[in-house]
């Protein structure tokens, strides 16, 4: 009996969507949406414009109040908790446009996600106490390496606002993984991205998962979805219409004809 309990313990999900219901003026965005996110997984939601895929992370970090429905994350319902509460219990996202600090290097914007989580503030870091010290040394190093992995550390003095497009956004990425994420939700992190960066992105991804954070995303590449993902929702006018294994979504004739069309074969 121990055991069968364990077993389902250990394959409760991080975040449990249930029934997630919203209208705007009338028009209904989103309607009885569920899908769960599993530890150690990369779940990507992926559908058509439109089809309400940021408007569900909306939702679920209650940038927009949901009509219907519940979003448990790790047991707790966010459904009434801010933004802000939501960040606090380790749910961090990013957004479809890169929102890098101006005025800050890119070393510097790194940093910053770690904020949240630094363990000497105020006076102590003001008389540049021994702890404050260490804890800022034991940062700089992490922040270094995490930029080296996506081959930004060559740019760690250089403004965030003047790297391309496509350099911000794996910026952002690196700041959300700096924040010690228990869920790490990005928006479109593909987009404005070349060949070689995204194939950068892609190899972040897996580093992230190896490290055990289970990672919601989603993205209009679908041979970055297809390489990386573990698991799938689909999205078609607000509505899940399929979820499964890359296989088992490349191979559905209501997802082909929704959404993948004659992309299906290229992502094969």
């Amino acid at each position: 009996m121990t055991r069968d309990v364990d077993r389902q313990e250990s394959v409760a999900p991080v975040l449990a969507v249930r029934n997630l219901d919203k209208a705007f003026g009338g028009v209904r965005a989103i309607s009885d949406v569920s899908f769960e996110v599993t530890d150690s997984q990369v779940t990507a939601l992926i559908g058509p414009n439109g089809a309400g895929k940021t408007t569900v992370f909306n939702l679920i970090t209650n940038i927009f109040p949901c009509d219907a429905g519940k979003i448990n994350f790790l047991g707790q319902n966010l459904t009434r908790l801010s933004a802000v509460r939501i960040a606090e219990l380790g749910l961090i996202r990013t957004f479809q446009s890169a929102r890098v600090f101006p005025g800050m290097t890119v070393l510097e914007n790194v940093l910053v996600g770690r904020h949240r989580l630094m363990k000497n503030h105020g006076l102590t870091q003001m008389l540049w106490l021994p702890a404050s010290g260490v804890e800022e040394h034991r940062l700089r190093a992490r922040a270094e390496e995490a930029l080296d992995l996506v081959g930004l550390s060559r740019f760690r003095n250089a403004h965030a606002t003047d790297l391309p497009m496509g350099a911000q956004k794996l910026l952002e990425v690196v700041r959300a993984l700096m924040a010690g994420p228990r869920l790490l939700c990005l928006d479109e992190p593909a987009a404005g991205l070349n060949d070689a960066e995204t194939q950068e992105l892609a190899a972040l991804l897996r580093a992230i998962r190896a490290l055990g954070i289970p990672l919601l995303v989603v993205e209009h590449n679908m041979s970055l979805v297809m390489n990386v993902a573990d698991r799938i929702v689909v999205l078609d006018a607000g509505a899940v219409i399929a979820s499964g294994s890359p296989k088992e979504i490349q191979d559905n004739d209501r997802v082909i004809e929704a959404y993948l069309g004659q992309d299906a074969d290229a992502v094969a």
